[in-house]
Formats: C-alpha cells, structure tokens, sequence
C-alpha cells in the first residue's frame, strides 16, 4: 500500500501498544528486560544507550512489546504545561545491540511499527515535524492531571504525504546524515569528558579526609525568577537567564542563555546576580545534579546554587569536582515537596583544598579539552537547528530532495 493524500497513519500501522513497567526483582514467569520511557529520548537521541533502567517483567508481554530496530516509540502519557505527549524515539540496532535482554517501551509509551511502504526513517522525522508544529496538542485529553494522547484519534485523523518510498528513503537520509553527524560529535564530547575525568581523578584523588568547603574555593551564588505576571520582564534578546528545564531539555553543557532570556527591568527586579564567563552552574532542585558552564556572563532562577570559582582554582577543577561529587551534594538535599539543597547546605560541602600549582597545572591539561567539547557542541546545535529548518521545508516537497546530492552531502559532513 502506497501514500496518498488521503491517507490515514492508522492504515500504515502493523502493531502498536502500550508498554510496562514490571516490578523491581525478579518473579515466577518473569524475564529481566530493559525499558524505554519518555525520560530516556533525549539519551537515545543523542546516542547515550547504556542509561536504561532495568525492571522484570512476564515473559508473554515482553515477548510481545519488544523493540526491533525501526520501531517508534511514543509518549503516551506525561507531558508538562509547555510541552504536550507524542514525543517520538527511533530505535536503532545500535541500542538494541547494548542489552543482553528484551527492551521494551515503558508503561506510558506506546510501540509504533508500520508495514512495508514506509521508511522507518522518514516516519520517524514526519512525526517529529507534526511534533514540532504543535499539533500532538490536538491528540491529548486530561485525566487526574495527567495528559493522555489520544492514539485512535490520532491514528485516524493524521494524513502522511504522498511521496514514493524513494522519496521518502532520500528524506530520511538527508535528516539522518546530520542527526549522525551530531551522534559522532556526542560520543567524541563524551570519550573527551572521560579523559577530562580520568585526569582529575589522577591528580585529586578522593581519601574522605577534608580540609575545607566549597565556600573556600568559590562564591556560591543562588539565583531569581522574575514575575511571571510580567510579561515585560522576559524577552528573547536580553540578559541571559537559566533554569534546570533548560539543561534537561537539551543536555548542554556549555550555556549562555535559556528558552527565555529577562530584560534588565526584569534583572532589577529581583534577587538574580549575573555570574562571569567560566561560572559553574549546578541545579540544586528538581532535579538536583545537572553540571554546566556559563560560556558568557549568565543568571539563573532559584533552581540553581552555582559557584563562582576562585582565580586561583579555576573553571576546570570546580566543574569536575560538582561532576563528581554530585550524588553527594544531592544527598544532602531536604524538603517535603522535593529535595533541595539550600545555598547554606552547598557552601557547606567538605573538600580537599587543592594547592593552586596543582589547579593550574590540571587547567593547562583540561582547557583545550573543554573548548573542543565546546565546539563540538556548538557544532551540534547548529546541525540540529538546520535539521530542524529543514524538516518542514522537506516534508511539504518546498525543496526538491531529487536534486540533493547525498553522496557530496556525507563526504561535507564527514
């Protein structure tokens, strides 16, 4: 079966359903198996495949719900006020091939597999542009607040383009030649971050036995929101504001600025400080643990307790010290509603002085590291931002895909 314009998704649909989430040990009848849930797309996305929980399920589900490379999967359920359900994944070989198990979607996603006239690829991109263009916000409802996408409206409502599978085959490549591009760029960022680590490990090894805190090594600076019943003290061209949300969105480790940026109104107007170029920014609620560093003078909002690091100790040394150190501080979080840890609780955290030849000698090793991830992930994004640029234009036939050169296209990226 072909495309036509008349088509409905529903009819180009093999298999599809929900998923599970099992129990945490093993019982009768139960297989170990790996699962996928919303949380985890930004990790498959970006190439990381070894962070997916582990949970044991019946042997009979798992056997139905497991992942075969070029399935989708769907969020179900979830969602927040800003983004709605029917986020997408692409599984590859590639993640399949990390577990010695089943993997399978997680009790809020949905498994998608469609028939033959369809390329997993080009599927995969088309349901991220009707993702992107806002329209999964027509395919929810809300229950004991909770958003639900509607699959069966979905599924009945959504016409795909009517284009050849070869068509959609040069589609899907061309979007999938800079997704890999940024793929390769991730895992370099992440062998370099492992040798970044190694070397600090090296050189300030952990003996448990502390002489001062982290107040000693840097100002520890607490952030601010602005009204948000004051429209004028946001923008997007202003003075560089930053929350988790922003982090967990886009897993960057270098930041000069969020989704929203505040005007100097909005600046004044509350408790924010502007942190220096070089600032080590670190969540201290919802969640606490992310690391990243200010590539530009930056504020944040109170979900932030980040150091301005001492001259004499460095960015390098603060960041990887907060990497490594970050269950610790987060388990010194408090709090009924979530665990926070309060700005008196961070300056408090116990260290190992370093001596100031040691810091300078592990920055001359660490800073041409930090400035190639900060390349490479600048690179990223920009590839991502033309992915993006590029997807409805390919989607609704604006540019003539017949006339793409993939072969000159992969060798410019390569």
């Amino acid at each position: 079966m072909g495309f036509s314009p008349e088509t409905q998704i529903g009819t180009l649909i093999d298999f599809s359903r929900g998923g599970g989430w099992g129990k945490e040990a093993p019982f009768e009848g139960s297989t170990r198996v790996a699962v996928v849930r919303g949380a985890d797309f930004p990790d498959v996305e970006a190439g990381r495949y070894t962070s997916l929980p582990f949970r044991y399920e019946k042997e009979a589900k798992a056997r139905n719900v497991a992942l075969r490379a070029g399935d989708i999967v769907l969020e179900n359920s979830g969602g927040t006020d800003t983004r709605p359900t029917g986020r997408t994944v692409l599984i590859s070989q590639e993640l399949l091939d990390v577990y010695d198990c089943p993997v399978i979607p997680a009790s809020f996603c949905r498994i998608v597999r469609f028939n033959a006239s369809v390329d997993s690829e080009f599927i995969y991109y088309w349901l991220q542009n009707m993702f992107n263009a806002g329209r999964t916000w027509g395919y929810q409802n809300r229950s004991t607040g909770l958003s639900n996408f509607q699959f069966r409206t979905f599924a009945e409502m959504e016409l795909v383009p009517d284009l050849s599978l070869e068509t959609q085959r040069q589609i899907g490549r061309i979007l999938a030649m800079l997704d890999k591009k940024r793929l390769n760029n991730n895992r370099l960022n992440g062998y370099l971050e492992e040798l970044l680590l190694a070397k600090y490990d090296e050189l300030f090894p952990e003996s448990g036995s502390y002489d001062g805190t982290l107040a000693d090594i840097g100002e520890v600076v607490g952030g601010a929101t602005p009204s948000k019943k004051r429209p004028e003290y946001y923008c997007q061209d202003g003075i560089g504001w930053v929350t988790p949300r922003d982090l967990s969105n886009t897993n960057d480790k270098f930041l000069s600025r969020g989704a929203d940026d505040i005007t100097e109104e909005g600046y004044k107007s509350c408790s924010a400080k502007l942190m220096p170029k070089g600032s080590v920014l670190f969540s201290s609620r919802a969640p606490i643990g992310y690391v990243a560093i200010a590539t530009n003078e930056v504020a944040t909002n109170q979900g932030f307790k980040s150091v301005v690091p001492n001259k004499s100790i460095g960015t390098a040394f603060t960041y990887c010290f907060l990497v490594r150190n970050k269950q610790r501080i987060a388990d010194m979080g408090a709090g009924t509603t979530f665990p926070e840890v309060s700005s008196k609780i961070m300056k408090s955290v116990k260290l190992t002085i370093p001596c100031p030849e040691e810091c300078k000698a592990f920055s001359t090793f660490a800073n041409p590291l930090l400035y190639q991830q900060y390349l490479l992930e600048a690179e990223s994004n920009k590839l991502a931002a033309l992915r993006d640029t590029l997807l409805p234009k390919l989607m609704s036939g604006e540019i003539d895909v017949s006339k793409v050169d993939l072969t000159q296209l992969n060798s410019h990226l390569a």
